[in-house]
């Protein structure tokens, strides 16, 4: 019991770039785009935090890593806006297009690690973020910040009405007067932020560097909490946090004496075995927003 109540500062500081990254999906989706490529965008997050970080920490400070975390959210914003005019202006097949930034993101932070560091990586930094009381993360504080901000937007203001009838019929939507287009590209280039500031999380909290394993699946398991949590914010913080605690186990329950007798792959495989049985439990659902996936042609009826 012990051992797992020294567990929680971890589960949270796991959980946390999941439910950011699900959040921005969700913001993604409730406007009508799929964002598949949270994957990629948390990668290049990751690897711009990491690299900001290694050239600022020395004259910042204690301050380095929050201006990391900015710019890997600008920086995900701006690659956001590929997928947005593809799937939005150009009507692409969404899944396509977000399939493509997250190639994308395989081969570019490295090549980019070979020219600016002479291999396939970031040089590690010396500190990132550092925890608060309790061992807890600011991480874990950002991330519940981001759900309550989510939820007042979707449900508390007029512009998640508006955001909201984006995704459930935009053509309605439309005829209301609703610019869906300006929506719809407001909607991913926030997940893109999202995105990339929970890649810069993971890569200040969980290691000192960026690789091609530092996300490892991360951005696919929040757009599996997206689906699990039913597309509400509450919903989607608890899906997060049993894949964060998923996570965790993976790593430290290893240490727990009562669970020994289990061989360590199994906690490795474990996320990966909750993300597709929740996925293959919720598939034949509908509490997705009608119009997700689905381009929206101006001026049709």
């Amino acid at each position: 019991m012990r051992e797992m109540i020294l567990m929680i500062p971890s589960v949270l500081m796991m959980a946390a770039p999941i439910l950011i990254a699900a959040m921005g999906g969700l913001v993604s989706e409730r406007a009508g785009v799929v964002n598949i490529a949270l994957e990629g965008l948390m990668g290049i997050g990751a690897f711009t935090a990491a690299t900001v970080h290694f050239f600022l920490e020395s004259s910042m400070g204690p301050v380095s890593p929050w201006a990391a975390m900015v710019v890997a959210m600008a920086v995900g914003m701006a690659v956001s806006l590929i997928h947005a005019f593809a799937s939005v202006s150009l009507g692409a097949d969404q899944v396509v297009s977000g399939t493509g930034i997250n190639l994308l993101a395989i081969g570019v932070p490295v090549f980019l690690s070979q020219i600016i560091f002479k291999m396939e990586r970031t040089e590690p930094f010396r500190l990132g973020l550092m925890p608060g009381p309790g061992g807890i993360y600011p991480t874990a504080w950002i991330a519940v910040a981001i759900v309550l901000a989510t939820w007042y937007l979707l449900y508390r203001r007029p512009l998640g009405l508006r955001l909201r009838a984006c995704g459930e019929n935009p053509q309605a939507a439309a005829g209301a007067g609703i610019d869906v287009i300006r929506l719809r590209y407001g909607a991913v280039m926030a997940s893109g932020a999202l995105a990339g500031l929970a890649g810069a999380c993971i890569v200040l909290t969980q290691t000192i560097q960026y690789t091609q394993n530092t996300i490892n699946g991360a951005g696919f398991i929040a757009l599996a909490a997206v689906s699990f949590g039913r597309w509400t914010p509450k919903g989607v913080a608890g899906a997060s946090l049993l894949f964060g605690t998923a996570v965790a186990m993976a790593i430290f329950m290893v240490n727990v004496e009562f669970m020994r007798f289990l061989p360590p792959e199994f906690f490795s495989v474990l996320p990966y075995v909750i993300t597709l049985v929740t996925l293959v439990a919720f598939s034949g659902k509908d509490w997705a927003p009608r119009a997700a996936g689905k381009p929206f042609e101006k001026g049709r009826s």
